[in-house]
């Protein structure tokens, strides 16, 4: 009798792509449900993933939905000749990404769960918001507290309009937006 020869993948399921197949059933979940209505059950089935399978990944549905974002955000594009370009250039693609279906409400449904879960604001922090002030104060030369600052401004004022209209800010209050940033910045 012929033995079969030995498998050179490892045991187990295929992990290539089920970050990426997660992360858009994730953003996809909470566009169609809403961000309380996206439990990691439906974002598991509409992944076509075991429920396990996401928790052997992110310890919390808070912790895949930071990955999710930091995913979906990447690294920030920090374009132009001087200051004040770098940072209209990071306001304008901080809110067209905001505005892509699904992340608006993941990163508002995110933080609210945050307010009052310390490990989730710990996450949040170390994760998506450190990579992102870091490479600012870098573009900018500005010490931390004041980046937090344009941070907090610019995204809180994004989620907010997001959260009261359920519609991207529009490009006349971006650039608004940006002038007002501008101002402080100089």
């Amino acid at each position: 009798m012929a033995r079969a020869t030995a498998s050179t993948r490892p045991p187990g399921r295929p992990r290539s792509g089920v970050d990426a197949t997660v992360f858009a059933a994730t953003l996809r979940t909470v566009h169609e449900l809403g961000y309380a209505h996206a439990t990691v059950d439906r974002i598991a089935a509409a992944a076509g993933v075991a429920k396990t399978t996401i928790y052997r990944r992110w310890p919390s549905k808070g912790a895949l939905i930071t990955a999710c974002l930091l995913d979906a955000f990447g690294p920030a594009p920090l374009k132009g000749a001087n200051r004040e370009e770098v940072m209209s250039s990071a306001i304008r693609w901080t809110a067209a990404k905001i505005g892509e279906a699904g992340i608006g409400a993941a990163f508002a449904g995110v933080f609210t769960d945050a307010v009052n879960d310390p490990a989730l604001r710990q996450i949040l922090a170390s994760q998506l918001q450190d990579p992102y002030r870091l490479a600012l104060q870098d573009a900018l030369g500005e010490p931390e507290n004041r980046v937090l600052f344009f941070i907090d401004v610019v995204v809180g004022t994004l989620l907010h309009r997001m959260g009261m209209t359920g519609e991207p800010m529009a490009d006349a209050d971006v650039d608004a937006l940006v002038e007002m940033v501008l101002r402080g910045l100089r």
